[in-house]
């Protein structure tokens, strides 16, 4: 069992017979009566996010949380397929259950599936990715890295803002946490 002061991003529970995970929280202290935590958390089941709020010291059942390495394989329409990195098993998830990580997996890419209970409920895509630039905008001659953006359309079809000087086929480093260009390769 576990406390309101235990809560943080990505802590599972179990609560009426439902799984949640914590999207985000917030502790609060008015100033009168006692201290509690408000919360918005998802339905690992029907994937419904919704507010909660818990009293302080309230107790809550925690769920292990089981993370494994897997490697992306390819995808087939909405299918992705991943192999377990040790027994070299393989399984699919299909776009809904990626939460828009899709645009972050290149073949061959290492990642930590995280589940409860056997099922997978989230994918942990690497903090930086590099992907190549497959549509943008021509530079204007005279743009300088200190210069504005232009959206540009990477190989995985993830849409981001450049700067001015990026082209076609230049290799981008990519803040996957943030959906953030960082710098070309």
């Amino acid at each position: 069992m576990a406390k309101t002061s235990d809560i943080k991003k990505g802590f599972t529970f179990k609560k009426d017979g439902k799984m949640y995970t914590i999207i985000d929280f917030l502790h609060v202290k008015p100033g009168k009566g006692g201290a509690f935590v408000r919360t918005k958390v998802k339905n690992i089941e029907t994937g419904q996010v919704i507010d909660m709020t818990f009293n302080s010291g309230e107790r809550l059942d925690d769920i292990r949380l089981e993370k494994h390495g897997y490697q992306y394989l390819y995808s087939e329409g909405d299918k992705y397929y991943f192999m377990h990195n040790e027994s070299y098993e393989q399984m699919f998830l299909t776009k809904d259950d990626l939460n828009g990580k899709e645009f972050y997996l290149k073949e061959n890419a290492d990642v930590d599936l995280l589940s409860v209970e056997g099922k997978v409920i989230d994918i942990e895509v690497p903090m930086f990715v590099e992907l190549k630039i497959e549509e943008t905008e021509p530079g204007i001659r005279g743009n300088t890295v200190s210069g504005g953006s232009k959206p540009a359309v990477c190989e995985t079809g993830l849409k981001i803002d450049v700067p001015l000087f990026i082209e076609e086929g230049d290799i981008i480093k990519i803040d996957t946490r943030k959906d953030e260009y960082v710098e070309r390769v």
